[in-house]
């Protein structure tokens, strides 16, 4: 998989916030990725019209390209193909499997949501998906979630499949280590990356001393 192709252990797997400013985000986001080591981004603008999302491709893609991460957009299949994003990523209510790597290509990473669902998770892998994302793991305010992973899974996972995953929900530097112990390949972060009251470049470096410590 193009995100973790030397199998480095776990890595951070980067959400921008629902709502972003290209005025600022850009300097956040720099300095996030010159805090520690980055999988990857997702570009997640649920509400957006499409051409605030083109421009924000357009802002965070050189960003990403200059420092070796991927971007992966959420959910359109369509934008990513047309902004030249290097993957995309889909829940189950989004855009089929089929769809997504037809629009990103056999080299293009493909990542699919499976909430708890092991069915769901095996599904994704049978058909060549990139990585499953499991969650949420905790409460979060990002977003309304819908199930609540347990830790087990990752272990499970990580036991019979070769295939990356991805933890997501309430995922904190506190709270982070049994994730990382049952399995994860990549820990998905929204607020406490964005939000960490001593900036992203901050959070990201203390997430990776977890990381270390945890491994």
């Amino acid at each position: 998989m193009p995100i973790n192709e030397e199998d480095p252990g776990c890595r951070l797997y980067l959400v921008t916030p629902p709502r972003i400013e290209l005025a600022t985000f850009p300097s956040s986001l720099a300095q996030a990725l010159d805090g520690g080591d980055v999988a990857c981004l997702q570009l997640r603008l649920k509400d957006a019209q499409d051409d605030d999302i083109c421009r924000a491709v357009e802002a965070l893609l050189p960003l990403c390209r200059g420092r070796g991460v991927p971007l992966i957009l959420n959910d359109r299949p369509d934008l990513a193909r047309q902004t030249g994003c290097d993957g995309v990523h889909i829940g189950q209510e989004d855009a089929t499997y089929a769809d997504a790597r037809e629009a990103v290509g056999d080299s293009g990473i493909v990542g699919v949501t499976c909430h708890d669902s092991r069915h769901l998770g095996m599904e994704a892998a049978e058909q060549g998906a990139d990585y499953v994302a499991f969650g949420a793991f905790f409460a979060t305010e990002t977003k309304q979630a819908s199930t609540r992973a347990p830790v087990e899974i990752l272990q499970w996972w990580s036991d019979i499949m070769v295939v990356p995953v991805v933890a997501i929900g309430g995922i904190t530097p506190d709270n982070c280590a049994p994730l990382v112990r049952a399995g994860a390949d990549f820990l998905a972060l929204v607020s406490a990356v964005w939000d960490h009251p001593d900036g992203p470049g901050k959070a990201v470096e203390i997430f990776n001393a977890v990381i270390s410590e945890s491994s």
